[in-house]
Order: structure tokens, then sequence, then C-alpha cells
């Protein structure tokens, strides 16, 4: 385990709505979101009156009366967080990207051309905003899970770094919400028990945290709230699954609503699983409920997939499962598809024409291989003539989506 801090993670603050007033200066210093219906992001001047991203337009208006709303530029948040990264890239080959806006970067090789970690990390901030005009926090630790950590400490616009000597001391009076893995709901059940810094989860018996968060994430984060985190960076990193979501608000848990989405969700994933020739075997949706509850299912076929109608409609058999088990919730806020156990351009074994029922969902059939054909083809007609071009008509008949598709492109991993 390396024992000094050289470990950054670097991570440009309120990206989105940064750009958006480095595009438009007049927008400087004023409150501000990206989006419409949904804040998409929201400039630290927004988040002074409490708009977050994710929160219905109405209401952030509501909470601050002189917000702008501004339209997104995707292509120009893809072209600046592309920069920023590679400010990094400059300094070390070690550099693990795991966002849009945000890579861990291992120092330890350089430091005798560059100096010690903290300088590295000051030179690549003032790099950032005078090359790109935009700010950046970084965090300098030991580990992975410190450094991002510090990097949240260290906003806005800020460089925090972690003696070895003290980082339990300033790891446990943080609140658990920083760390990796814990959203709201975790972050209430363990309010629940009383919890609610990292040093009272890291005194907390370890059987209580699995009975109340489950076997795998109690151990992880009882690990984690010693800083004991094994990581080291994957600067080649080859995604083992591929996924999408969809935020609802609150809508009834009935077909007219969860059907379209589950296509929609599909036809993201299955075109990404194609255009790497990366099929995969197993199909895991999760739902969540109005109380922020989410319920996850999984089945693993015989043959891999990425098909986008075979792909939906195993989501949609599995979300009617979750529905099904549980009668009383009648509300669902989120609903996700992600494709795992993912193969190299997999051979497909043909299938003889046995009018079995779920013929039509096997690769290999007769209709599997027409549906496969039909979006190969659509994938040609984007390529040429943009996304929106063509697609599933139960999808384009929809009201129009209050998060554009190039918004969770470009948060979604990539393969």
């Amino acid at each position: 385990m390396e024992t000094s801090a050289t470990i950054l993670h670097a991570d440009l603050d309120a990206f989105y709505a940064s750009v958006e007033q480095l595009l438009d200066p007049s927008l400087r210093g004023k409150p501000i979101a990206v989006g419409g219906g949904v804040v998409l992001a929201a400039s630290y001047e927004a988040r002074a009156f409490g708009v977050r991203g994710g929160m219905p337009g109405r209401k952030a208006r509501e909470l601050c009366p002189q917000l702008i709303f501004v339209g997104g530029h995707f292509g120009d948040y893809q072209r600046l967080g592309d920069a920023a990264i590679k400010v990094l890239d400059d300094f070390t080959p070690l550099v693990e990207r795991i966002s849009i806006d945000e890579a861990f970067a291992d120092v330890a090789g350089c430091t005798h051309l560059f100096g010690p970690p903290a300088e590295i990390a000051a030179i690549v901030r003032r790099r950032v905003r005078a090359e790109l005009g935009l700010p950046i926090s970084i965090g300098v630790a030991r580990t992975k899970h410190l450094a991002k950590i510090a990097s949240q400490v260290a906003k806005p616009d800020g460089l925090v770094v972690v003696d070895p000597a003290g980082e339990l001391a300033f790891l446990h009076d943080l609140p658990v919400s920083l760390m990796w893995g814990v959203g709201p709901a975790t972050k209430a059940r363990l309010a629940e028990i009383g919890v609610e810094t990292i040093g009272q989860l890291a005194k907390t018996h370890s059987g209580a945290l699995e009975r109340l968060i489950g076997p795998a994430a109690g151990q992880k984060l009882a690990a984690l709230a010693w800083n004991r985190d094994p990581r080291r960076l994957e600067t080649h990193r080859r995604a083992h699954s591929a996924g999408a979501q969809s935020a609802l608000g609150r809508k009834p848990a009935v077909a007219d609503v969860f059907v379209p989405t589950l296509l929609h969700l599909a036809d993201r994933v299955a075109s990404r699983l194609r255009a790497k020739d990366r099929p995969g075997r197993t199909v895991t949706v999760r739902v969540r409920f109005a109380d922020l509850r989410a319920v996850s299912r999984s089945i693993t076929l015989d043959q891999v997939i990425s098909a986008t109608a075979m792909l939906a409609e195993t989501a949609e058999e599995l979300v009617r499962g979750v529905l099904a088990a549980h009668p009383g919730e009648k509300v669902i806020s989120l609903l996700a598809i992600s494709v795992s156990h993912l193969e190299e351009s997999a051979e497909l074994q043909l299938e003889l024409p046995l009018g079995l029922a779920d013929e039509k969902r096997r690769p290999g059939s007769k209709r599997g291989l027409a549906r496969f054909g039909a979006d190969r083809a659509i994938d040609k007609i984007r390529q040429r003539f943009g996304k929106q071009a063509v697609g599933y008509g139960a999808v384009a008949l929809e009201a129009a989506r209050s998060v554009p598709d190039e918004f969770r492109e470009l948060a979604e991993k990539e393969l």
C-alpha cells in the first residue's frame, strides 16, 4: 500500500453551468440552471438558493425567482472535459477518467520532474483556469476514496491535501454523504441508527451495518470509513456492463408509463453494445419507488443479446415481476436497465424454427435475426443523419423529454 499522498482526484466545479458561464460571460456571477422542465445542472450561485440537479424547473424558480435557464451545449461539454483531462495526461500516464468532468491521477512516478504532489495539483489547477477558463477542485491523498472526498471538501475551486499521518482525523468528522456509495436512501437508513458522520460509521458494529444495508455494502463502507481502500488506478479500464436510467419524478406504476420508458432505455443501452460489438448475457433492472427504496431484479440468458426490442421485452418482464412482488407500490420514481457479462463479438448460434414461446427473443431465431438486422439499419441511418433521424414509434410519440439524451449520454459510462 502506498504510504504517501500521491493520488489526485480532479473534479471540474459545477461543470455544465461553468461551461455555460464561460460561453456567455454575461451569465457569470448569476444564478443559472441548465435545462428547463428539469434542472440538469446548477451554478454555485443557484445552489446558494437550494437549486439542485434533478429538481423540477418549477420548484427551482420558486426557490430562486431570478434563476436563468439556459440550454445545454453538449459538444462544448465534451470538448472542454476532454481538454481538462488532457492536462493531467501531461504530468503522468497513470490517469483514470471516471466521468466527463473528473479523473484520478497517480503522480508517484513523476515527482522528480514536476515537484511534490501538492505542487503538481496546484499547477494543474492554474493551467485549467488559464487555458480553459474553468474552475477545478483537486484532492490529494494516499487512497482513491480519500482523494475523492478531499476534492469535495475543496469545492468550490480549491485544493485539499490530506497528510497520511492525519487521515482518520480528517475523515471521521465529515458527513457520511461524502462517501462513495452513500446516496439519499443509504444516508436516510444510516440516520435511523444515529450514524451521520464517517467517524460514527467507523464505530458501528459491522453486523448492524450489514443487516441495515446488506452484507456487501456494509463491509465496503466499514472498510472505507477506516480508509482501507486497496484499489489502484485503472488506466485502460474496460467496462463490464452498460446501463442507462431515467428519473420519472412521481409516475403511476402502470404499463403506459414504464413500457415506453424501458424501450427508450433499451435503445440507448443496446445501441452502445452494438457500436462496440459487445453483446451481453445478464439483464438487470432497477425500480425505485416514491420513498426512494429501490428493488433490482436480474436474469441471465442462454445467449448474449444486443437487439433493442429483445432487451426492452426482457426488462419489461423483470419490471412486471418487481411490481407483482410489491403490490402496495403504486408510484415509481426511477427506472434503470443494465447489461453485464459482456462478450467480445460472440458467435451467434442459429436455431431451428421450433415454435418456442420466447422465439422472438432468441437471437438465433429467424425473428431474432430480423430484429437485429432492423437495429443495424437504424444504427446506420443514425450514423449518417443523427440520432433523431429514426427511432421506435412508442418512444417517438411520447411527450418531449425533459432531459435531453445528449446530456444523459455524457453522464453514462462508455464501453
